[in-house]
């Protein structure tokens, strides 16, 4: 009988090396350890097989390597207690395999190793190991939602509720595709509620009609200081709709809706009064929610008791709160003047028949000279008031 010597060991906090001798079938059996019926044959060399990491407190976030000494690996499988299979590569010389991903907080592994010895002889190896739990978990909102249809402005948006000081690692770790190729890049902004986002956006507004899909493959990365562990992983799926684009000049006041490259409808407006921070805001603004009837309270952006009242067919556009909506106590300015606390506004009827319409990714293109300043990236939607080329200086990768 010829037998498999397994070291397992692992770094940092693990305990001392085990030794696990596995049995091969000796000369009689129908398929002995040299691969040939009948044979006799005994190995002169065993196979060292180490697994890192090891014990049942180990630490995460790096790949499990699997090694072999005095032989080859045939096959590897590592799998979790869900039955989730770690994929991995191996060595050119066949002698490692690691994991293309990290192993991640408080899960239980299983590996499995076939091995081929130098002489030949064939072998198996299993070993398992657990990694500690995470200290602090951080968390994902993302944005559009699975299955939803979108405008042509609409970005790939998480939040997360954490610090996230590893940006490379976490990046790199988010696939995108699209059924036409579009190509685009990620660009990391500090969200409206102070948190840390990254978003990914196209050169141009989308094509109508692309599928978009998201692999977000976080468990098992460190954030980062104060961030803590991702312990699972996000997707979305969701279709770029028809072209939509509402052109705002608040020069002229008046909305132009353009459907796919044609105006179907101009609207009179009025947006906000010169002066001070009633202004509206310049660049382009992406319609992020439409909210229906809602009460909007000038206390709640800044503005003091100004107003306090119930709203129809709000458009939200910024999280400052900048909306489209009905106003139809502003009518004698629509079309003439602007005179609002910052928002775009318009009739009863206007506004019901441009919200029937738009979708949540709708670019809002406004215009106009006395504006407060252009929509910042992180409120709202508004990467793309920044070149190509600035805002792929912000992706972590770069």
């Amino acid at each position: 009988m010829y037998r498999i010597h397994v070291h397992v060991r692992v770094r940092g906090r693990a305990a001392a090396a085990a030794v696990v001798l596995l049995a091969a079938p000796t000369g009689c059996s129908a398929a002995s350890a040299a691969g040939q019926p009948g044979s006799s044959h005994k190995s002169a060399h065993a196979v060292k097989v180490t697994v890192v990491p090891k014990g049942r407190q180990a630490a995460s976030g790096k790949p499990v390597q699997v090694t072999a000494a005095g032989g080859r690996l045939t096959a590897v499988k590592v799998t979790d207690s869900a039955g989730h299979r770690l994929t991995g590569r191996v060595s050119a010389d066949g002698t490692k395999w690691t994991s293309n991903r990290n192993a991640a907080p408080g899960t239980a592994y299983q590996v499995q190793a076939a091995t081929r010895a130098e002489d030949g002889t064939k072998g198996a190896a299993t070993s398992s190991f657990a990694t500690a739990r995470a200290g602090l978990v951080n968390k994902v909102d993302w944005r559009p939602g699975t299955g939803t249809t979108v405008g042509v402005a609409q970005p790939i948006s998480l939040v997360f509720d954490r610090p996230v000081t590893n940006r490379a690692a976490v990046e790199k770790q988010l696939k995108v595709t699209t059924s036409n190729g579009t190509e685009g890049s990620w660009g990391w902004v500090r969200d409206w509620s102070g948190k840390d986002r990254v978003d990914w956006r196209p050169e141009t507004y989308w094509k109508p009609g692309t599928t978009v899909d998201l692999k977000a493959e976080l468990n098992g990365t460190d954030s980062g200081a104060k961030g803590g562990w991702f312990v699972r992983d996000y997707t979305t799926s969701f279709t770029i709709g028809a072209s939509q684009i509402m052109k705002v000049d608040l020069d002229s006041h008046q909305l132009t809706m353009v459907r796919e490259g044609k105006a179907v409808r101009t609207i009179p407006v009025s947006g906000g009064t010169p002066g001070g921070d009633t202004r509206s805001w310049r660049g382009t603004a992406v319609l992020l929610a439409k909210e229906g009837t809602i009460n909007m309270n000038s206390e709640t952006v800044g503005l003091g008791n100004a107003y306090n009242q119930m709203v129809d067919s709000s458009m939200r556009l910024t999280w400052s709160g900048m909306y489209a909506h009905a106003a139809q106590w502003n009518a004698a300015y629509f079309g003439k003047a602007n005179r609002s606390h910052g928002c775009i506004g318009m009739s009863d009827a206007d506004a019901s028949w441009l919200y029937k319409r738009v979708q949540p990714g709708d670019p809002f293109e406004i215009k106009g000279k006395d504006t407060k300043g252009t929509v910042a990236p992180g409120n709202g939607f508004g990467e793309w008031n920044l070149s190509w080329a600035d805002w792929q200086q912000l992706s972590a990768l770069r």
